[in-house]
């Protein structure tokens, strides 16, 4: 079994902002596999993506973002699933928009959600997809920059990454060790 967590805050909002990129992420693999949230536990919703040979539980936390560790702690309990099975997908504004970095252990890098994340877990070996949303330009405020929503033409260069963060997914919830994928992924 594979628990895939998207990070980012609940609300309508929050749908299309920066900080929500891991949520459009687990967005995207529904639609693609025709799956809907359908479950809630632990403060957040998830559905399990079922394979020929595996489970995958996708899951969004409703927490907000500081907290997402508070959700999927007891998830990860309540299905005795370890933290060899997570891989966490989330936005990092220090990397270029767009572009992905895939680990298999790392810091918080200053981002609170992973920070929580971390902290419950009690380890940060756990798999994570990074995506980049770029750094505010000026005296844009942190805060300011991942609440907004991307411009028209940063959507674009978005959605591609997405979709290669869903296909890295894929490749590893098939049968790809997450090594693999790293290589196949990770963007110099």
């Amino acid at each position: 079994m594979k628990l895939i967590v998207g990070l980012g805050n609940p609300g309508e909002q929050y749908y299309k902002t920066r900080h929500n990129i891991g949520f459009s992420v687990i967005d995207q693999i529904l639609s693609d596999n025709q799956l809907m949230m359908d479950k809630q536990k632990f403060n957040a919703d998830y559905t399990i993506w079922r394979l020929a040979e595996d489970k995958v539980f996708l899951v969004k936390p409703y927490t907000y973002m500081n907290n997402s560790g508070e959700a999927v702690l007891p998830l990860m309990s309540y299905f005795n699933l370890s933290a060899d099975d997570l891989c966490v997908v989330y936005d990092d504004m220090d990397l270029a928009l767009g572009r992905l970095r895939l680990r298999t252990k790392g810091s918080a890098g200053g981002h609170n959600g992973m920070k929580s994340m971390i902290n419950l877990l009690g380890t940060s070996e756990f798999k994570r997809i990074r995506i980049g949303i770029g750094h505010p330009e000026g005296p844009y405020k942190v805060v300011d920059h991942v609440l907004s929503a991307f411009t028209p033409s940063e959507q674009l260069l978005v959605d591609q990454s997405v979709d290669k963060a869903v296909q890295a997914i894929d490749d590893w919830v098939q049968g790809a060790s997450f090594e693999e994928v790293m290589k196949e992924y990770n963007q110099k």
